[in-house]
């Protein structure tokens, strides 16, 4: 005779499975919406995450990937003529990431498109906003 599962064990099994439900269709939404503007879903996501001048390592970190992954997605979008590398303003180390007016457009372009039939659209703005700070809890960026 087996035990049952305690019920701590079973929502968490849940909750992880529907984390990861919810994380598969946004990829395969992202990667959608992408294609229809010939992009990746890598280049889809640095242009979603380049909201302002920031550093390659800022953007990794934004995108959930290594910096080198980064740079290979980066080195593409520059070839595309959608962002440059600029000398940081105050290290001169480092080098920041700016969109170029093609690049702009494109950004608006794909925003717009991210937004229409988000396998979040279904929920309210409240409801999102609740989720977003759940989520963030749990992640451990609660901002409590």
């Amino acid at each position: 005779m087996t035990t049952p599962p305690e019920p701590g064990t079973v929502a968490e099994r849940e909750l992880c499975g529907l984390v990861n439900t919810l994380a598969r269709q946004l990829d395969d939404h992202v990667r959608a919406r992408a294609a229809t503007l010939d992009l990746t879903g890598p280049q889809a996501t640095a242009l979603r995450e380049l909201d302002g001048p920031m550093t390659m390592k800022q953007l990794a970190a934004r995108m959930g990937c290594e910096p080198s992954n980064a740079t290979f997605v980066v080195d593409r979008l520059e070839r595309r003529g959608l962002i440059e590398r600029r000398p940081h303003p105050t290290d001169r180390r480092a080098r920041e990431l700016h969109l170029t007016a093609p690049g702009g457009a494109l950004r608006a372009r794909l925003v717009d498109l991210l937004t229409q039939h988000s396998p979040v659209a279904a929920l309210t703005g409240q409801e999102q906003a609740a989720l977003r700070l759940l989520l963030e809890r749990a992640v451990g960026r609660d901002q409590r």
